[in-house]
């Protein structure tokens, strides 16, 4: 190995090992001195101070999916709005046409998700 290699990635390598010690000493530490006195009311899940109602494996409704992935999608297309208002001086008309018919294209994507009741939550 390389001497200068090794003054450029020792002290990585030195804070990788040190992280990866701390961590398992912690975890041994939490083991050896922990309380572990098991109980019903211990095991019980959790949900906020409310107890749990029903089971968590009951199948979810497609509404909830849909609506991440379109929050999603839109969300990502909002997104190549910032970059163009960036070079939009350098781009002149052509960036403002161009944009207009991307905006255009989301529109028309939301109108039809709109007509199709993909965002309609009383079905």
């Amino acid at each position: 190995m390389n001497a200068n290699y090794l003054d450029s990635y020792g002290p990585l390598l030195l804070m990788f090992i040190l992280a990866c010690g701390m961590a398992g000493a912690l975890l041994v530490l939490s083991t050896l001195v922990g309380k572990h006195k098991r109980s019903r009311e211990k095991d019980m899940p959790y949900e906020c101070g409310i107890k749990p109602t029903g089971d968590a494996r009951e199948p979810v409704h497609v509404q909830f999916y849909m609506v991440a992935l379109l929050f999603i999608l839109f969300d990502i297309e909002a997104i190549f709005l910032y970059p163009w208002a960036l070079v939009y001086s350098d781009l002149k008309v052509f960036g403002f046409i161009e944009m207009v018919l991307y905006i255009a294209i989301l529109l028309t994507g939301y109108i039809y998700l709109w007509k199709k009741g993909a965002l309609d939550w009383s079905r």
